[in-house]
């Protein structure tokens, strides 16, 4: 008797599994037969920490090895003018979150968190609303209660209120581990836990690499594994590295407590220093190009590659002895101009494999991303859609306004501007300084233009412009002035 009950039920398990089985293959072929406009697309947005434009081997340097990124770069869009609006993190990061100005999403400071209403409109909250799987793995960088809860993955490399991530952590297995490898698991993670869910996904990764462990001085810790990459190089020095380059700054900047200066002493304060350090930045970059190989063929593995949109950007610029410095903050080139690529498998082939001259910003981001989803933009985004930028399908920009006011002088003196394709025009406001550089002609920013009569009228017309940003996007004195001082 009991062998005629259990035959039946072991019939039932065994027709449930193949129903099961069967739906479950079924909904995998419907799913991968999809063509790429049927289909959500999935999308990885990488950020690294301080990297600048020409850090990047598919952007002119010929001593960094960087082959994963300049393999996706030189296969999708490669951006040559993209800058940031501010180059500080906290400011930089909650404009690529929101897709504003400093002005708008109101982040002056490190311990400020983005208000329910400006969070409830950044790019991860609008996709999570029209169903992807959200995952985030790093540094956020905005305040110090980040929204951990919106995500369906989190990995925080701040946790336990550190300002900083630590380069060396140690493990559950009580081994020490670096933190791009721990992105590195992060990234293998969650494509394992997500990359063949119905749903598509966004996964953000904020990597610490390349900026530096904060310290008296900083330093550049390296993965062991590279402590002989570049060993048989010497990197050149920048042009403005110079004395005179700094010996031409103003009194009130050119002092020994102005931040950008104190940290060049304890880095590249001497030619063994300006090698070593250098090399290690790269070092820290060629760490991230390989997580990012690793990534790449996971993502084929998983069979997910033809419909994920991989970006990559760096949070703002970095000094590496230009102007007699190292640090960002101030409005000159190699501070505020960041590399940005967007590979797309199924972009149009008019943009595929396209160096784009046209100028980006990181409030590009947000809008960007979510098109790339069909997701509308809120009105109060201030940035642009890149790909229609490129499709011709909105106008593209002259100019923007450049601002940064954490700290004030002397530690970090306080600086708006104007910056076009061909000119920039700085005012450091606490003094109301001006400098004027023609880019085109001097890339370096060798040569203070304010006094030449020759530019007069196109220091005129900048100054019109600076004051017209300047009402659109400027912060108030008692705005920043309010703001908290602990990095």
């Amino acid at each position: 008797m009991k062998r005629l009950k259990t035959f039946p039920l072991i019939i039932s398990l065994d027709l449930i599994i193949l129903i099961t089985l069967f739906s479950f293959a079924k909904t995998d072929i419907e799913r991968k037969n999809k063509t790429p406009a049927e289909t959500k697309p999935n999308i990885i947005f990488l950020l690294t920490d301080d990297q600048r434009w020409d850090a990047l081997g598919a952007l002119g340097n010929t001593i960094i090895k960087t082959p994963n990124m300049n393999k996706l770069a030189n296969a999708g869009i490669l951006f040559q003018n993209t800058y940031v609006t501010t180059s500080i993190c906290c400011v930089s990061r909650a404009s690529l979150l929101t897709g504003q100005y400093e002005s708008r999403h109101n982040i002056h400071d490190f311990s400020t968190d983005l208000s329910p209403d400006a969070l409830a409109k950044t790019y991860p909250v609008l996709l999570k609303n029209a169903g992807y799987n959200l995952g985030f793995a790093g540094k956020f960088g905005v305040g110090h209660h980040p929204p951990s809860s919106l995500y369906d993955f989190w990995v925080d490399t701040e946790a336990g209120g550190k300002g900083q991530p630590d380069y060396v952590i140690t493990g559950e297995d009580g081994s020490k581990i670096h933190d791009t490898d721990t992105l590195g698991n992060a990234i293998q993670s969650f494509l394992n836990e997500f990359g063949n869910d119905d749903k598509p996904f966004c996964l953000s990764v904020s990597f610490k690499a390349p900026h530096e462990q904060d310290g008296h001085p900083p330093k550049y810790i390296i993965q062991p594994k590279y402590k002989d990459y570049y060993k048989d190089v010497t990197i050149p020095y920048p042009v403005t590295a110079a004395a005179k380059y700094w010996d031409q700054l103003p009194d009130f900047f050119r002092t020994d407590t102005n931040f950008g200066r104190s940290r060049w002493e304890g880095l590249f304060g001497t030619p063994e220093l300006y090698q070593e350090n250098v090399k290690n930045y790269y070092r820290l970059i060629t760490g991230v190009d390989d997580v990012v190989g690793k990534m790449i063929k996971k993502l084929d593995e998983l069979g997910i590659a033809k419909n994920t949109i991989i970006i990559f950007m760096g949070d703002n610029g970095m000094f590496l002895g230009e102007h007699g410095m190292e640090g960002k903050w101030y409005g000159y080139e190699e501070s505020i101009r960041v590399p940005l690529f967007i590979y797309n498998p199924n972009l149009p082939e008019k943009i595929k494999q396209y160096r784009a001259p046209q100028i980006a910003l990181n409030i590009d981001i947000a809008p960007t991303i979510l098109a790339m989803a069909g997701v509308p933009a809120p009105k109060g985004m201030q940035g642009m859609d890149l790909i229609s930028l490129l499709e011709n399908k909105l106008p593209e920009r002259k100019d923007f306004f450049y601002q940064h006011y954490f700290l004030g002088g002397p530690r970090i003196p306080r600086v708006e501007g104007v910056v076009t394709r061909d000119f920039k025009y700085m005012n450091w406001i606490e003094q109301n300084y001006e400098e004027m550089y023609d880019v085109k002609h001097d890339p370096h920013e060798t040569d203070n233009l304010t006094a030449n009569p020759k530019f007069i009228t196109k220091l005129n017309e900048l100054r019109t412009r600076y004051k017209e940003l300047k009402k659109l996007h400027g912060v108030q004195q008692a705005i920043w002035d309010k703001s908290k001082t602990k990095f």
